[in-house]
């Protein structure tokens, strides 16, 4: 294995793309088109990356920030790589480029039936908000 950790190019989007409609748990729309994600890489540099094996992706992760707060998103890593501490490394990567922005607390967004991802984030220091509700409207 030749692993190594990079920031995200919109060229990587196909195999992102792929990795992330094979991930249970992950919930993909309209907002995640090439045109979507090359503007989302662009407004926040230095906050989105890859893991690669041989030029595979097999991790992946975005983040971005508003000024006042982070948010992750995307976090993936194929199931034949899980449990090696990529998943870690690629939310660390983004935690250490949001502290450097002065951003100061992070937040995510995980499906309710999604239990992978309940436990990973739960096992990592992470805490479920009980108190908050998300409301969404399309503006399209």
């Amino acid at each position: 294995m030749a692993i190594k950790f990079r920031e995200a190019k919109i060229e990587d989007y196909d195999q992102m793309y792929r990795l992330w409609g094979t991930t249970e748990g992950m919930g993909l729309s309209d907002s995640d088109t090439k045109e979507n994600i090359e503007r989302f890489l662009k407004k926040n540099p230095g906050l989105n990356y890859i893991c690669e094996d041989d030029g595979k992706i097999i991790g992946t992760i975005l983040g971005g920030e508003d000024g006042r707060r982070g948010y992750l998103y995307h976090l993936a890593v194929d199931k034949k790589y899980r449990r090696n501490g990529i998943g870690k490394e690629l939310v660390n990567l983004v935690l250490n480029s949001l502290k450097e922005k002065g951003i100061i607390k992070c937040h995510l967004f995980v499906y309710y039936e999604n239990e992978i991802a309940k436990t990973f984030w739960e096992k990592t220091g992470w805490y479920k908000r009980n108190e908050l509700l998300i409301y969404s409207k399309d503006i399209k």
